[in-house]
């Protein structure tokens, strides 16, 4: 792993994420456990982002998302699939950005602070594994240069955990 320094959030955003994503791929490397990959990611992003107060990963139980690494306050444990932001991004697979969590329907308070969040499901070969979920204390935190910025970031955690799931045929080829 090679040292990451701090990014100018005072770019333009565009910018600002393509150097982001940069230092996310050197942190991952060739790293491919889940685990340690996504707790570097929220410590990045946490780290990097400017104005957001907490960032984490809800990961895939059944049919409810389940606490991962995070960063910020102890979060809610639990989200039932279709139930507040994150379990509306998981389940409509797409990303989704609220300008005033208070004006969305079903959101799940785990901070009273929050006052807009991203969150962007994590699609591995199409299957769900879960959500990046980014909050702030301001309004109308994310525009449409933050979503894009920060689906390129789960782009490379998603890459950096394509191989985990591909069975390894290299006994098999060695026998033919």
């Amino acid at each position: 792993m090679q040292a990451v320094s701090s990014v100018d959030p005072a770019e333009p955003k565009p910018a600002f994420y393509q150097h982001l994503c940069d230092q996310l791929s050197q942190l991952l490397g060739n790293e491919k456990s889940l685990v340690a990959n996504a707790a570097n990611t929220c410590a990045l992003l946490f780290q990097e982002l400017p104005d957001i107060s907490w960032v984490g990963f809800y990961m895939t139980d059944g049919s409810d998302l389940v606490l991962g690494p995070f960063q910020g306050k102890p979060a809610c444990v639990r989200i039932p699939f279709g139930k507040g932001v994150c379990g509306t991004a998981a389940v409509e697979r797409r990303t989704v950005v609220v300008p005033d969590v208070s004006e969305f329907r079903g959101h799940i308070v785990c901070d009273s602070a929050s006052r807009s969040e991203i969150v962007v499901p994590l699609l591995n070969w199409g299957k769900l594994m879960g959500v990046l979920d980014i909050d702030s204390a301001s309004l109308n935190r994310f525009d449409e240069e933050d979503r894009e910025g920060i689906e390129s970031l789960v782009s490379v955690f998603v890459a950096s955990q394509l191989t985990n799931d591909l069975p390894d045929l290299s006994e098999h080829a060695a026998g033919n």
